[in-house]
């Protein structure tokens, strides 16, 4: 299996994460890619590949214009005011507050905000731009005849909407790279998000469509991040309607009842018959992550990618979270090889 990278993931490196009330240095940091790339070399799981420039046309297919604008400019303004730590927001246009967009960075930065703990940097718009070339990239293998292929994207991307940044994610790659493929042919396109977290943003991204059938396993939004999306009863609008899955479930959960739903996920998306399939593949669902509360071991990765690649499908791996750094490499190449085992 290919693996496209980046070293510019790099330029996306903060120094300060708002946690528990402190500020602490940020879980989603530059060693989380070393260690995983570096497993991909040790096990020689195939070639390792700088991405292409796809520009942003492909970005500004998912993303509002303004917030993409706002991503580009954001560090530049911040640092204009004077302000000496990284930016983050202390305000938002909460209940009954008026929707106008401010004009003073500190206003614009809690307009496109969804939380507080992730700082925009240095670096940071050029990381997330590069890591969306490198979910293009892989889109575009797919696309060219490659039956499977690893886009090693950090930033991560799922917690990105179409208007907001937050949980460490500015521009949602796997939803690119859905949109690019079809714009480039296909005609149903699935994303299964196994990260532990749910992917909001693209839920919100594709939540009044049908050809794209999103479905997110996740830790229950009433106990976890991002709290305000992610519940059972999420199935999507009118066109949209029944094209958004979700399996929210509770702390202490166990791979054999996270894999329960998984299968049931596997099942939906071998009726839909979509085109391609995407993984926004977390591996917080470790049960050492320090920001999780799922239980799964580093054997049981392996046991599920096997289970993704009895589908058979073009797959496109898209890595998203995953915060116990010793093992992150280990664990997310465990769900690449158990995918080749069988496909």
């Amino acid at each position: 299996m290919e693996t496209i990278f980046t070293e510019r993931h790099k330029l996306r490196n903060s120094k300060t994460e708002l946690h528990g009330g402190e500020f602490v240095e940020p879980f989603e940091r530059p060693s989380r890619a070393e260690y995983i790339i570096g497993r991909v070399r040790d096990v020689g799981l195939g070639s390792i590949s700088e991405p292409d420039d796809f520009g942003l046309d492909p970005i500004r297919a998912i993303h509002d214009k303004g917030f993409i604008d706002f991503l580009q400019v954001a560090w530049d303004e911040w640092q204009s005011e004077g302000f000496k730590g990284e930016a983050l927001p202390t305000v938002w246009p909460a209940r009954r507050m008026t929707q106008r967009i401010p004009t003073h960075i500190e206003g614009r930065l809690g307009y496109y905000a969804l939380a507080c703990e992730t700082t925009i940097s240095d670096g940071t718009w050029e990381a997330s731009f590069a890591s969306a070339q490198v979910a293009l990239t892989g889109a575009q293998r797919l696309n060219d005849g490659a039956k499977a292929v690893f886009s090693l994207c950090r930033p991560p991307g799922h917690h990105a909407a179409i208007d907001m940044y937050g949980g460490y994610c500015f521009i949602n790659n796997a939803a690119v790279a859905a949109q690019h493929f079809l714009d480039t042919g296909s005609k149903r396109v699935a994303i299964l998000d196994v990260d532990f977290h749910h992917g909001n943003g693209t839920q919100d991204i594709f939540y009044e469509r049908d050809d794209v059938l999103f479905i997110s396993l996740h830790g229950d939004p009433l106990e976890a991040f991002p709290h305000f999306l992610g519940h059972a009863d999420e199935m999507g609008i009118g066109v949209g309607k029944g094209y958004t899955v979700n399996y929210p479930m509770p702390p202490g959960t166990d791979f054999p009842t996270w894999r329960a739903a998984l299968i049931k996920a596997l099942a939906k998306i071998a009726e839909y018959a979509p085109d391609v399939l995407i993984i926004s593949l977390g591996v917080d669902t470790f049960e050492t992550d320090p920001i999780s509360f799922f239980k799964l071991k580093s054997d049981d990765f392996t046991t599920y990618g096997a289970d993704i690649g009895s589908l058979h499908l073009p797959t496109l791996f898209v890595m998203e979270g995953g915060y116990d750094i010793a093992e992150i490499g280990v664990n997310t190449v465990n769900v690449l090889q158990g995918f080749e085992s069988v496909s």
